[in-house]
């Protein structure tokens, strides 16, 4: 299944799928809740992104720990989505934050997960309509798959500084990897070794993904000849680099991983090799 999907094939697919509402916003966390009281794509849920996405923080895991296989499934269940159940995520952030639940869902197992080009923007423009009712969806059991290879832990990223196994590849922006201008974490560099690859260069002008073959190119020119399954992807918290990972199964070239504690966890020892200004 192509992980991109366009507002006019979405529109036509309403009644075949779940839809899920993944707008939030890093400074405000109620925004995303607000936004979707305001108005969504007809039957969508909504999925809070340190509340649903997420796990438990505890200060040293990061600011966006995964949440538990279990506890997301039982989620999962809830609203709908079974382990056949075909899935369409966006947000209103050019799919940061639907990227991350397509990700989560392919980690449990659940590879029918798209996400939907250029977000609510693209939905509006078409001239589709929002919504405002209640969804409930008819629970069904979503049993969790667990994927462990898609994924490395700070063991794993600590042991490649003297053994070097795979490319880390940090999604943040230029001045953020630099350590420049820092807001979210407290302390501000970059693992070493990593090379800086900024998710919003995955999207066109339009807010809209590029294409497989643009995107191919991109990241083939950033690999260096080396295949996709020699990166780990991360970023300040394993959000942004879930978007990264789509742009590159968008191109083609699957079997990268994630690092989910990223910067914030790694940053969190300062014991930890760092980089910084």
């Amino acid at each position: 299944m192509f992980p991109l999907i366009d507002a006019q094939s979405l529109e036509r697919r309403l009644a075949d799928l779940v839809i899920v509402d993944c707008r939030h916003d890093l400074a405000q966390p109620q925004a995303g809740l607000d936004a979707y009281r305001a108005g969504h794509i007809p039957g969508a849920v909504f999925a809070h992104l340190d509340q649903t996405l997420s796990g438990a923080c505890n200060g040293a895991n990061g600011r966006h720990p995964l949440p538990e296989p279990e506890a997301l499934a039982a989620w999962l269940g809830t609203n709908g989505i079974g382990n056949d159940t075909d899935v369409v995520a966006y947000d209103a952030s050019g799919g940061v934050f639907a990227a991350r639940l397509w990700w989560l869902l392919r980690w449990l197992g659940h590879r029918r997960v798209q996400v939907l080009d250029g977000g609510l923007a693209a939905w509006q423009g078409c001239g589709f309509p929002l919504s405002t009712a209640v969804v409930h969806k008819p629970a069904l059991r979503f049993v969790p798959q667990s994927q462990p290879q898609l994924r490395v832990n700070v063991a794993d990223v600590l042991a490649n500084l003297t053994e070097p196994r795979f490319v880390l590849i940090d999604a943040r922006s230029p001045e953020r990897f630099a350590g420049l201008g820092e807001t979210l974490d407290p302390v501000a560099g970059h693992i070493p070794g990593a090379l800086n690859a900024f998710y919003q260069n995955n999207l066109a002008a339009d807010g809209r993904f590029k294409t497989p073959a643009a995107l191919r190119e991109q990241w083939q020119a950033l690999l260096q000849g080396q295949g996709a399954d020699a990166a780990v992807h991360q970023c300040g918290s394993g959000v942004t680099a879930c978007h990264n990972l789509l742009a590159l199964e968008a191109a083609g070239l699957s079997g990268g991983r994630l690092y989910p504690g990223s910067w914030s966890e790694w940053c969190a020892d300062e014991t930890r090799p760092m980089v910084r200004r």
